[in-house]
C-alpha cells in the first residue's frame, strides 16, 4: 500500500498501492491505500452477513464485507490444467503460498478442497483478532479460530496467526484504558492466552499490525498514547514468552516503495529494536499493490529483508490482477532467500475485501487468471 494516482472515485492509487477506504472524505492527491482488515465476521454463526450503510452515508471501512454463498456456485470445483497448485509450485521454490480464510468459507461445499489444493499456509482473516478471541475481559472464545487451526493441521498447512495487537477491532474495555500498568497487563494477558492456546501449532504470528502512519511516525492508538513505542517491546516479549519457537512479525501496508517514508521508518525502527533485543523475526509486507507497482515492490522487499532474518508478502492482491505486476512480486520474493512466503488476501474474487476489483489470482468462478498461469510457469 502507498500512493500516487486515482484508481476510481472510491479507490485511489499510489505508486505501489491502492487507496484506503479508511479515508471517508474525498480522495486527496496523495490518498491512503486500501485496508483489508475490516471485520467480516460480526456473527460467528453467519460470517457472510453484510450490514450496508444508509445510501446517504459514506461507506464504513470497518463494516462487514458481503461474501456471496459459494455453495450455489457451479464453479466451486474448477478444472485446472496444472497437476498441482500454488502450494506445490511454492514448495518447489522453498516457499509457502498462503491464503486468508475463516471458518465460514471453509464450511461451504467445495471450498475446503480447493483451498487445500492451491495453498499450503492459511491466515485466519478475522477469527484471531482481539474482538473475536477476547470480546470481554478474561472471557475467551476460540471456536472459530480452532476450526481454522484444525483444518490446517489435517491438511499439513502452515498457519500464520493474525493479528495480536492492532488498533482496530478492539473491544471497548481495551480502548478505554488510560493507565500504563493496566494496559501493559492487558496486552501480556491477552497474548499469553491466545498464543499459548496454539503453542507449537502456529508457526508465525503477526504480533503488531499497522503501527506506522504514512509519514513514518507512530500511529495514534490506545497503545501508543498510553505506552509510547514501548508497546512494541511488550507485545513481542509476551509473544516470545508464550511460544519461544514461533516466528514473530511486524506487519504493515504501504511498504511497497523503497523510498517511501513509511518503508524507511520500518527499516530504521526494526533495525533499532532488534539491536535492543526485541525478538522480531520478520517484517510482513501486506502488499495491496496498485497496478504498475510490482517492480517497486520487489525493490522495497529487498530493502526490508536486509534488517530481519526473514520477510513475507502477507496480504497480496492487485486490482485487475495484472500479470506483469504479479510476476514481478513473485520474482522479487524468489530472489530473496529469506523471503519465506506469499499470501493471497482471499481465495478468489468472490470473497475479496475489494468487491469488483478482480484483484486475486482466481476469478469469481474459481477460474485461474493469466497471472496465475504466468506464476505457475515461472521457473
Amino acid at each position: 500500500m502507498i500512493y500516487t494516482t486515482l484508481f476510481t472515485a472510491a479507490l485511489a492509487i499510489s505508486g505501489t498501492a491502492v487507496a484506503s477506504p479508511m479515508n471517508k472524505h474525498p480522495w486527496p492527491p496523495l490518498p491512503f491505500s486500501p485496508h483489508p482488515n475490516n471485520p467480516n465476521n460480526p456473527n460467528p454463526n453467519n460470517p457472510h452477513v453484510a450490514f450496508p450503510p444508509p445510501p446517504s452515508a459514506h461507506p464504513d471501512p470497518d463494516a462487514p464485507t458481503a461474501h456471496p454463498d459459494p455453495s450455489t456456485d457451479p464453479g466451486v470445483a474448477p478444472s485446472n490444467k496444472h497437476k498441482d497448485g500454488l502450494a506445490q509450485w511454492a514448495k518447489r521454490h522453498g516457499k509457502y503460498w498462503g491464503v486468508a480464510v475463516d471458518q465460514g468459507i471453509l464450511q461451504k461445499p467445495g471450498w475446503a478442497t480447493f483451498i487445500a489444493r492451491e495453498f499450503n499456509q492459511v491466515t485466519p482473516e478475522n477469527s484471531m483478532k482481539w474482538t473475536e478471541t477476547e470480546p470481554h475481559k478474561d472471557q475467551f472464545k476460540f471456536d472459530a479460530a480452532d476450526y481454522v487451526v484444525d483444518f490446517a493441521g489435517k491438511n499439513n498447512m502452515k498457519i500464520r496467526g493474525h493479528a495480536l495487537v492492532w488498533h482496530k477491532q478492539l473491544p471497548s474495555y481495551v480502548t478505554d484504558i488510560k493507565d500504563r500498568k493496566v494496559l501493559t497487563e492487558a496486552i501480556q494477558s491477552h497474548i499469553a492466552k491466545v498464543v499459548g492456546r496454539w503453542k507449537g501449532q502456529i508457526q508465525v504470528w503477526d504480533v503488531v499490525n499497522e503501527i506506522f502512519e504514512q509519514d513514518g511516525s507512530l500511529r495514534d492508538s490506545v497503545f501508543s498514547r498510553v505506552l509510547g513505542e514501548d508497546f512494541v517491546r511488550i507485545a513481542f516479549e509476551a509473544a516470545h514468552k508464550a511460544d519461544p519457537e514461533a516466528k514473530l512479525y511486524i506487519n504493515d501496508f504501504n511498504l511497497d516503495d523503497p523510498n517511501a517514508p513509511k518503508t524507511k521508518a520500518m527499516i530504521e525502527k526494526v533495525a533499532k529494536w532488534r539491536q535492543e533485543g526485541y525478538p522480531i523475526s520478520g517484517i510482513g509486507s501486506q502488499s495491496h499493490i496498485a497496478p504498475g507497482g510490482g517492480h517497486r515492490h520487489a525493490a522495497a522487499l529487498k530493502a526490508l529483508s536486509a534488517v530481519v532474518p526473514e520477510v513475507a508478502v502477507t496480504e497480496l492482491d492487485i486490482p485487475n490482477a495484472p500479470t506483469e505486476d504479479y510476476v514481478a512480486v513473485v520474482k522479487g520474493c524468489l530472489a530473496l532467500e529469506n523471503c519465506v512466503s506469499l499470501t493471497s488476501w482471499g481465495a478468489d474474487d468472490k470473497v475479496s475485501w475489494m468487491p469488483g476489483k478482480n484483484a486475486l489470482l482466481f476469478d469469481a468462478n474459481f477460474k485461474p487468471k493469466k497471472a496465475y498461469e504466468a506464476i505457475m510457469s515461472t521457473p
